[in-house]
């Protein structure tokens, strides 16, 4: 099927367009040129394998070809627990400077309908609640994701018609990975045993709950803030569902899971006097006030 990017109407020239170097996002990176964006290829080098430096050199030849400029980023993410968590973070920081310096109006990144799928399965485990769901929004803030409503096989096939050549990257078949054991094993035995494509009933559920749980973030956000100087006796005083849901959206992405959003209770309550967190984060209470910060 032809791919077409769905954008927002205040997404206008220049974009930033996260491009790996991947099959997704040089097409995402393709798609946003015959668009009139004026994109600004972006590669972030996370230092994490040996041939990195060859998969910029890839995306800067395809952004040539296409016409687009090219700008290369490397950051710094240490060996250790929640890795992915981790770089995944440092990337989108990189991204977002990216588009401050650029004088752009969006970062667009490359996800698909099935990256959701994966995501809302991914959330499951983590048992991040009702917003974990939802998956992904097609917008974060200045973060859109113009191909969600689009399938990976049709955003790959509008790569290779256009003869791009996308980076090889090993690690995508790496079943330690949890997304790719997700990808590669679980959704294709849900898939034998219901019957069916999955992919477009778990990301029906995902744009239901997405509008519900945007409605109760609203809520829970007059409820409690979370703004500089807010007290954690307000937060402690709220009925759990809607404390629960107000830490969540206090803490952003990554969706912290159940235990982590219970722990951060505990830390209002003050049953605890801080808590680390998926994606190098610590919360902790200091005179009488919650506090947010990166470790690393």
């Amino acid at each position: 099927m032809p791919v077409r990017l769905e954008l927002p109407p205040d997404v206008t020239p220049p974009v930033v367009v996260g491009c790996s170097g991947g099959a997704d996002s040089l097409a995402l990176l393709a798609l946003a040129v015959d668009a009139g964006l004026a994109p600004i290829a972006v590669h972030v080098d996370h230092g994490l394998r040996p041939d990195s430096e060859q998969e910029a050199d890839l995306v800067a030849d395809a952004a040539a070809r296409l016409g687009a400029r090219f700008d290369a980023l490397r950051v710094q993410v240490a060996p250790g627990a929640n890795l992915e968590a981790r770089a995944r973070a440092a990337r989108y920081d990189a991204l977002d400077a990216a588009r401050v310096q650029h004088g752009a109006s969006a970062v667009l990144v490359a996800h698909t309908a099935d990256d959701q799928a994966e995501t809302v399965l991914l959330n499951l485990l983590r048992g991040s609640g009702s917003a974990g769901l939802a998956g992904m929004p097609a917008r974060r803030g200045r973060v859109v994701r113009p191909l969600l409503g689009a399938r990976r096989a049709d955003v790959r096939a509008e790569c290779a018609r256009r003869q791009l050549v996308p980076v090889d990257d090993p690690s995508n078949d790496d079943l330690a990975h949890r997304r790719n054991w997700i990808r590669h094993e679980v959704l294709p035995l849900l898939e034998r045993g219901s019957g069916r494509d999955l992919t477009p009933v778990l990301t029906r559920q995902a744009d239901v709950l997405r509008a519900e749980s945007d409605f109760l973030d609203a809520i829970a956000r007059a409820a409690w803030p979370g703004e500089a100087g807010a007290r954690a006796r307000d937060l402690a005083a709220l009925p759990d569902p809607l404390a629960r849901r107000a830490v969540r959206c206090w803490l952003g992405p990554p969706p912290p899971a159940l235990d982590e959003v219970e722990a951060v209770l505990g830390v209002a309550r003050g049953e605890r006097r801080a808590v680390d967190l998926a994606g190098g984060r610590r919360v902790q209470r200091s005179s009488g006030v919650m506090h947010a910060v990166r470790t690393r």
